[in-house]
């Protein structure tokens, strides 16, 4: 072999050699740039992305939730590859990098939302935490949920729309539709009734879903207490039965909106109200919050005994005193007001 041969393989090898270092250096700097750790948040964040933001806003939003070392490369994809607007919740965690991310903006590649319902007393609770959780305005949610056409798809009306939303933790996608999330509160209601016979267990005890939800919602008011549930809706389906009006303390309270009141009685009982049931006989129109399925529970399985009056006990445990004569009842009521008025608590 001659030396000019030689010298022309031994060229080309430090050629490829070169090229191929070159590409190690470009990859090794491309990786680096696009895939290394990039976003540091203390813990998993999420970008919300509204259907009104720009390339612009959601640049701003990346750089406040990811706390990233760098934006140039996220801006670059941004700008270069053609970005569009998808709105949804995006999970941005410590050491993902830059086209992870960009990815899964770009693609509309969302991570679902868990949605819960908690303390929930009136359709303007329930608009606002279904705003607070999800993408939707609470004044629109709070307009369907009152809207007497609305609610009839659904088999309600704007007294008992509420009666649908079994309190529960659910995934959702954060930008999910109004009328696709009713859809599916209204499947998950149905699957509910459906579980462990409750629709068979209403109907043995001669009440709809519905009214179920009513005396449960009471039962939620009056008592904290999942051991004494069943006793309050035994009481209250008694007096049900005997044609009693039933006299519900919170019922008041939702008649007025004031969920302050410590005291009920006085003016307040005769607030012109249909919820005002020591005026009108009969379940109120509607439930007065969303219940617990403990609460639901306790009345398909209420307990059966005599009671027809109750009254907070003295010592403020949150039980209650039950009795099955006027007379037992006013010296528990006598009691317990003593115990008030020594607590300086007044109307």
């Amino acid at each position: 072999m001659s030396i000019k041969k030689i010298d022309f393989e031994s060229k080309t090898a430090k050629v490829v050699r070169s090229i191929a270092a070159f590409f190690v250096v470009v990859l090794a700097i491309f990786w680096y740039v696009f895939f290394s750790a990039t976003f540091h948040p203390n813990k998993k964040s999420y970008v919300l992305v509204d259907a009104d933001d720009t390339p612009d806003s959601v640049i701003a939003k990346v750089k406040k939730v990811g706390k990233p070392s760098s934006m140039a490369s996220f801006k670059w994809l941004m700008k270069h590859m053609g970005y569009k607007v998808h709105t949804g919740r995006y999970k941005v965690s410590r050491g993902d990098g830059t086209y992870l991310l960009y990815h899964h903006l770009a693609t509309g590649h969302q991570s679902p939302a868990e949605f819960s319902l908690n303390n929930i007393r009136t359709k303007k609770d329930l608009a606002k935490s279904i705003s607070d959780q999800l993408m939707m305005k609470e004044s629109k949610i709070e307009s369907m949920l009152n809207d007497p056409d609305f609610c009839a798809r659904y088999g309600y009306t704007p007294e008992t729309i509420i009666a649908m939303f079994i309190p529960n933790t659910y995934e959702f996608y954060w930008d999910i539709k109004p009328n696709a999330f009713f859809k599916r509160m209204k499947s998950e209601c149905d699957k509910f009734w459906l579980d462990d016979n409750r629709t068979g267990k209403a109907k043995e005890i001669g009440y709809t879903p519905i009214q179920v939800m009513t005396i449960a919602s009471i039962v939620e008011e009056e008592t904290n207490n999942n051991d004494e549930k069943a006793m309050v809706a035994g009481l209250y389906i008694n007096r049900l039965h005997s044609g009693m009006k039933l006299q519900a303390d919170p019922t008041i309270r939702f008649a007025l909106q004031d969920f302050t009141i410590r005291r009920v009685g006085g003016s307040q009982l005769m607030v012109q109200s249909p919820y005002n049931t020591y005026k009108h006989e009969g379940l109120p129109p509607g439930p007065i919050r969303i219940p617990s399925i403990e609460g639901i529970d306790a009345v398909l399985n209420y307990a059966h005994h005599d009671y027809l009056y109750m009254c907070a006990k003295e010592d403020f445990s949150g039980t209650h005193n039950f009795a099955k004569t006027w007379d037992e009842h006013e010296a528990n009521a006598k009691r317990y007001q003593k115990a008030l008025t020594e607590r300086k608590i007044s109307l």
